[in-house]
Parts: C-alpha cells; sequence; structure tokens
C-alpha cells in the first residue's frame, strides 16, 4: 500500500481560478452490455443496458461533501479490519466520500454498412462511474472500468458540484477491467477543486463476510446515488464471458451505471471498485467488485505509465488466440492466451517460449486474453525485459507452470507476417493442436 501513496508528488493549488474545459450538454444516453456467464445464469457489465436510454445523465447530481483541496494521492488507512459503524445511516459516509466520486459520460462512434455498400455513421453516449486517486503533473486521475471507457471517442467527467469537463484516457488494463482518465486542473474551476476530494484506500484483505458495504455511482446515469448492504463473499471467482476474476460480492444494489464506482466499507474507505452484477430473474442482490488491493497496484502503473513512441514500441514475435474459460473447459487445458506459433529468432523463440505453450501471466498480472496481452506488450519498450509464465504440456497430458525471462524486440523488427520461420510443436495430437488447428482455421490468429 505504501508504494500507491509515495510514488507520487502532491499537488498544491496556488494559481489563480483557471478557465473550464469543455462542458458536454446532457444528451440521451444509450447504454451497453457486458455479459458475465456462470452456472446458467447472465451477468451484465452495470456500466450501462443495451436499449435503455436515458434522459440527463447529470440530472440530480449531488452535491454533497465537506470543501478538500485534495492535496495527495490516495492514502491508505492503518486500520485493522473491521467496520466500526453500529448504525444502518449512511448519511455520513455519503456526505465525506461524495466528493471522491465522479460521473463518466462517453461518446462512442459506429460505422455500418447499408444494404447498397453504402457506409453511415452514428454516435450513441453511454454512461459509468469513477472515483477520484489522486492528483500530480497538473492532472487529476480518475480510476474506473475499462469497459466504461473502452473506444470512446470522447469523454467528461461530472464533478460533485454538478460540473462537467472533458478528459482523456491515461491507460488501460483489459484484463483486470481498469483503466484511468485524467482531468487538466487547469481545465477546472478552482470552486469546483475545493469541493473534490481524493479517495481514502482501505485494505479489503481484511474484510469478513457480514461487514457493511456501501455503493456510490452514477446509477442509470441519473447522477450519484448510494445503497448500502453487506459484503457476501470474499474472494468469489466468477467467470466472465472469456475469463475468470476473483472479486469481492456484495448485496448492496449495484444499478446500470455504476461500473467504476466505489464500494465503500462503513468508515468511508475503498475496498472495491464495482465492476459487474447478474441479472436474471432468479437472483436478487448479487453485484460484484473489483478487490482494492488487487485494483491499486495496477492503477499505480496506468498512473506512470510512459507514452511509447513508434521507433520504441515492443513486440512478442508469436501468433495466437484467446483460450477462454469456456473453451478451457472444452478442451481441458488452461486459460489464458494459446501459441499458436513462435517466430524464429523473434524474443519468444529466444526467451524459450515454444508453440502450444498458454501464456498465463505477464509480469506477474493475469493474461486471459490476446487482447489484455497485446496491451500489454504496447506499455513496453523495446529491450525490457519481462517475466511470462507460460502453462505447458508434458508427455503425460498434464500442464506445467514455466516462468520465463524474455527481452522484447522492437516491433519494427517484426517479421512474424511471413509466417515462413515460425517454430511448432510437433505434437500435433495433443489437446492443445486440436485446438489450435480447429480455431485458428475458423478465426486466424493475432501476431504480437
Amino acid at each position: 500500500m505504501d508504494e500507491f501513496n509515495n510514488d507520487f508528488e502532491t499537488y498544491t493549488q496556488t494559481q489563480e481560478e483557471p478557465q473550464r474545459g469543455p462542458e458536454a450538454e446532457p444528451k440521451k444516453k444509450l447504454f451497453s452490455i457486458r455479459k458475465v456467464v456462470q452456472i446458467g445464469v447472465s451477468a451484465v457489465a452495470f456500466g450501462l443496458i443495451a436499449g435503455l436510454t436515458m434522459q440527463g445523465v447529470f440530472y440530480g447530481f449531488s452535491k454533497a461533501g465537506v470543501g478538500t483541496n485534495g492535496t495527495q494521492l490516495a492514502t491508505t488507512t492503518t486500520s485493522t479490519g473491521g467496520s466500526s459503524s453500529s448504525s444502518s445511516d449512511l448519511t455520513g459516509v455519503s456526505s465525506s466520500v461524495m466528493p471522491a466520486i465522479v460521473s463518466i459520460t462517453c461518446t462512442f462512434e459506429s460505422t455500418t454498412q447499408g444494404i447498397f455498400g453504402q457506409t453511415q455513421s452514428s454516435e450513441s453516449e453511454g454512461a459509468g462511474s469513477g472515483i477520484i486517486v489522486g492528483k500530480k503533473g497538473g492532472y487529476l486521475y480518475i480510476a474506473t472500468n475499462n469497459h466504461v471507457v473502452d473506444s470512446a471517442k470522447a469523454i467528461s467527467v461530472g464533478f460533485v458540484d454538478g460540473k462537467t469537463v472533458a478528459a482523456t484516457t491515461k491507460g488501460t488494463d483489459t484484463d483486470a477491467d481498469l483503466a484511468v482518465v485524467q482531468v487538466k486542473l487547469s481545465s477546472m474551476k478552482s470552486s469546483t477543486l475545493n469541493k473534490i476530494k481524493v479517495i481514502t484506500m482501505g485494505d479489503s484483505s481484511k474484510l469478513k463476510v457480514g461487514e457493511r458495504a456501501i455503493a456510490i455511482g452514477n446509477a442509470l446515469g441519473y447522477g450519484q446515488s448510494v445503497t448500502g448492504g453487506y459484503i457476501s463473499a470474499v474472494d468469489r471467482k466468477v467467470q466472465l464471458t472469456d475469463s475468470t476474476m476473483t472479486l469481492l460480492q456484495t448485496d448492496a444494489a449495484i444499478n446500470p451505471g455504476n461500473s467504476g464506482g466505489a464500494l465503500l466499507n462503513s468508515k468511508g474507505e475503498l475496498i472495491g471498485i464495482n465492476t459487474v452484477k447478474y441479472a436474471s430473474e432468479d437472483v436478487e442482490g448479487m453485484g460484484y467488485a473489483i478487490p482494492v488491493n488487487s485494483a491499486k497496484k495496477i492503477i499505480n502503473e496506468l498512473i506512470k505509465e510512459e507514452v511509447i513512441s513508434e521507433s520504441q514500441q515492443a513486440y512478442l514475435g508469436i501468433t495466437g488466440r484467446t483460450v477462454s474459460t469456456d473453451v478451457a473447459s472444452q478442451y481441458n487445458m488452461p486459460a489464458g492466451v494459446y501459441v499458436n506459433t513462435v517466430v524464429s529468432a523473434s524474443p519468444a523463440k529466444t526467451g524459450g517460449i515454444s508453440a502450444e505453450d498458454i501464456i498465463t501471466k505477464f509480469n506477474g498480472d493475469t493474461v486471459s486474453s490476446i487482447e489484455g496481452l497485446q496491451n500489454k506488450i504496447s506499455k513496453k519498450k523495446a529491450g525490457t525485459k519481462v517475466t511470462i509464465t507460460v502453462k505447458r504440456k508434458n508427455q503425460e497430458g498434464t500442464y506445467q507452470t514455466k516462468k520465463l525471462t524474455v527481452t522484447l524486440g522492437k516491433k519494427s523488427e517484426d517479421t512474424s507476417n511471413s509466417n515462413s520461420n515460425s517454430n511448432s510443436n510437433s505434437n500435433s495430437n495433443s489437446s492443445g493442436s486440436s485446438y489450435g488447428n480447429s480455431y485458428d482455421n475458423s478465426y486466424g490468429t493475432d501476431n504480437y
């Protein structure tokens, strides 16, 4: 936890009132869906609901809160677990934490092709939530879910005083479903800066079932709302469409628009980032949040993330495809990224990666999709040494874990498109090879 807090300088507001950046006028909101599948029940990301339209996403935005200049990155508490509140009244927590919660509105552009081949472009909007995690270097940093801002053409953030300011994506992690967006402090009024605050971090490792849980977020795009409940389970394995995440479970009502919002204990400390919920006539009160102890390391890395120039971009040198949890179960193999081929003389080849390996971790972070692997590689400079964990099938048909050190090469030197120098495993009768052949023949492979 100390690493999260000590890596950044504090920011003190000394300048005169800056000019506001562009404001986004409320428009009709089109909410998207993210599905979760487990034991026959579908769960949707409460970032947004398909087909539902909503007027005035900032309407009724709460003005509760205590004025503060929020001059540091998110602090970590030293409490020893357990929530002390004996009252069901959430007003104290709500008023103190609301200044650290924001509404996020994104504009998305889509292209469709008509029956006569003409191309048509259209825009839609979606609403989610975010949490202020720090200030540094003239920017305000806000944590949210990746699925809230993924592919957004434009992003705006609404604060506790109802003001909205344009924002940009600082960094994303698709596998962890986390993102950080940034707002220029110079685009915000000093009156807004005096009302917002940085969230206080809790310790999700010390949570116990039955503790109080409070969810705050931009439910249905109406503005911030508060719901209360309890921690129903910790370390819950939740199977998503193409991955499995270890999450906190709560019965605090989490609704569309709450994606990226805060799950708090009764002291107002952040214990989780809301991400998915079950949606079924047979299920009630099953929402999930990313534990803050898992999220803070990734958020910290995203804040520090540098823009990699084209000449410095790294590559690995494989072709591969996602092994989703459903496919993994069908083929009796680990979930991750199945390596179809390895390019000769590539960083992957030199580092010991073989065809039919399944990449499960990159520098200790879980890899659950080819897009997630690409995302992680894109953040590294050529020449960087990374640790890649693979599952490799042995002669007995079981998978063994191997940690390999790979020095990433320059993307400009990637020759994997030729496939003429690709290395493939000779064990063509294995289930992994069967998966690779059948899947790649249908869908092709991606080069990284």
